[in-house]
């Protein structure tokens, strides 16, 4: 077994509606349970959250037949704890709770997030300085969810097309010329903003403590920003954080080039306890994949429970096992 990659602490959950007996009981035998639970951490908060979950979980109890309650987390790896414990029996958590709750509790994974029809997603490497990083002239593609028209090179995107942020690694041997520049990173825990670009460059043999001078920042919008402001050379966000900085900066396609997507980073998704019954697991699963064509209101419970367009039950969970192996790198 690998090693835990988040501390276990203590699980602060407030319960919607506690089961009063746990399913490993009866499952364990095979035999379907009288009542599950699902942990959670929503997108919403306070008052919104008993408003926000009972239109899942009252779809959910109708079509198994059996109580479905709801409880909430305080943050993802708590999700993993009260699976672990039995205090829930299914979590919609992120990524690398799904790889614990794997890893940790032979958790299954049944159905991976879809956000804009993807299941993930690409760190992307940007800079001001294109002429040095980019085989070729940036071309502009649209970003729908913006709406903008936003700039990139190295092959990434085409030229007046849809832009789909998918592909990676794209371009990525280009940051071999990013040694003695500086590049703006986020916090040592952000996906995009640190660990799956430094894995990259270090793949390509840089020594991220020597090789480049790392510009520390604050969220992805701050390393963009620090690219158009030039404080760095190179700045790693999600795709495609320019949008979030459009006002401030309306030319931003001239000053922060994309150049370079790295691995695709996976979304989250939904894991289940292996003290449940096959045919139940079926079941649910297939209500959860369901649920968000349901009626228009369980597509705007999903958006604005877990900010969500759907679920797929293809869980490329290979992906999810890379995303944890990413993570091991910088446990502990």
């Amino acid at each position: 077994m690998r090693k835990t990659l988040f501390a276990a602490g203590s699980v602060a959950v407030l319960a919607l509606g506690l089961a009063g007996c746990s399913a490993g009981d009866a499952s364990a035998e095979g035999e379907t349970p009288d009542e599950i639970t699902i942990s959670l951490v929503p997108s919403v908060e306070g008052e919104d959250l008993a408003e926000a979950l009972d239109p899942l979980t009252e779809y959910l109890s109708e079509g198994l037949g059996i109580e479905v309650n709801g409880v909430v987390s305080e943050n993802y790896a708590a999700t993993v704890e009260a699976l672990g414990s039995d205090q829930s029996q299914v979590i919609i958590t992120d990524a690398g709770s799904l790889y614990n709750a794997i890893e940790q509790y032979d958790a299954e994974l049944v159905l991976r997030d879809v956000r804009f029809g993807a299941t993930a997603y690409s760190a992307v490497a940007y800079t001001n300085n294109p002429d040095k990083y980019c085989d070729d002239e940036p071309v502009m593609a649209t970003y729908e969810a913006g709406p903008a028209e936003l700039s990139y090179c190295n092959g990434l995107e085409e030229a007046g097309a849809t832009a789909m942020g998918e592909g990676g690694p794209v371009g990525i041997e280009h940051l071999e010329d990013a040694k003695g520049a500086k590049v703006a990173l986020q916090a040592a825990t952000s996906p995009a903003g640190y660990q799956y670009p430094v894995v990259a460059m270090r793949e390509l043999g840089l020594d991220t403590d020597a090789d480049i001078e790392q510009i520390p920042v604050e969220g992805n919008n701050n390393a963009v920003i620090s690219v158009a402001n030039g404080d760095a050379e190179i700045g790693f966000a999600y795709w495609d954080a320019r949008v979030t900085v459009m006002e401030e900066f309306p030319d931003i396609a001239d000053k922060a080039v994309a150049f370079a997507y790295t691995e695709m980073i996976p979304n989250g998704g939904v894991a289940v306890s292996n003290t449940l019954p096959d045919d139940l697991v079926t079941e649910l699963t297939t209500l959860l994949d369901e649920y968000a064509e349901s009626s228009d209101e369980a597509a705007d419970v999903m958006f604005n429970l877990v900010g969500l367009s759907d679920w797929t039950s293809e869980t490329a969970e290979d992906e999810i096992t890379r995303y944890g192996e990413i993570l091991e790198q910088f446990a502990g």
